[in-house]
This record gives C-alpha cells, structure tokens and sequence, in this order.
C-alpha cells in the first residue's frame, strides 16, 4: 500500500505540474468570471501550499498549519519551481515507514491535489484553454 500510495500521489502531481508547464503565463490569471472563485493563480497557490504543509506534518505526524512559499502566483516560473521543490521534498520522504497517522497525512494530500484537478479541469474549459496530452489521456477532458 506505501509504495501504491505514492506512486498515486507522484501522478497526481506530474498531472499539475504537466498543466503548469502547458498554459501560457497569461492564464494565471484568469478566473471564473461571476463566480466566487479565486483566480487560476490561487488554485496553484493552494497547491503549492498544501504540498509544504502536508510535508511539514508528515514528518512532525501532527498537523503544522497551512502555509505556502509562493509570493508571487501569477508568476509562472515561480509557481513551477515551487512545484518541483515540493514535490522533492515529498518524494524523497520513506513511504515504507510512514505510521497509520502519517498515511493519513499523504491521502489528504493527494485527495486534495485531485480535488483542485477538478477545479482546474473547470477553469480550463471556461476560459477556453487547452489540455496537455497527460490530461487528456487521464480524464479524457
């Protein structure tokens, strides 16, 4: 199960970073227009987010509180790197020793990566944008 666990959580984020690489700059900043939503850069803000506070709290086995590094989330080389540094930190985390409370911790991180896919799958098709392959071929948008 720890080794399934995180290769879920690794596709998960492979998927958002695959997406971030494939919209153009400008799409960070795009919302739902009459919708109480934060913009696009949010969502990715969120991730971010909670990507280093659920590290945080796997290794302390308690929650830590919500945090994120990303200052600047309309910047996408910002929000990228921010994505790959987390996810590092995830990965090189021992899925095989992890404790019950600690499993917990990494199915609520990776619920909450799928849960802002949907957010994003919606962003995408009301501002017009396009997928990248990896989405297409994992939730047939």
């Amino acid at each position: 199960m720890h080794t399934l666990l995180k290769q879920r959580i690794l596709r998960a984020f492979a998927l958002t970073e695959d997406l971030v690489a494939h919209l153009d700059e400008r799409a960070l900043a795009l919302d739902l227009a009459g919708l109480p939503s934060n913009r696009l850069a949010g969502q990715l803000w969120c991730v971010v987010g909670a990507r280093e506070s659920y590290a945080r709290s796997l290794r302390a086995g308690q929650w830590q509180g919500f945090s994120c590094s990303v200052s600047e989330p309309r910047r996408k080389e910002h929000v990228a790197a921010a994505l790959t540094r987390s996810r590092d930190d995830i990965t090189a985390m021992d899925f095989e020793r992890m404790t019950e409370a600690q499993q917990a911790f990494a199915l609520d991180l990776l619920e909450h990566e799928i849960q802002h896919h949907g957010q994003l799958i919606r962003y995408v098709y009301a501002n017009g944008l396009k997928f990248p392959p990896s989405w297409t071929e994992r939730y047939t948008v």
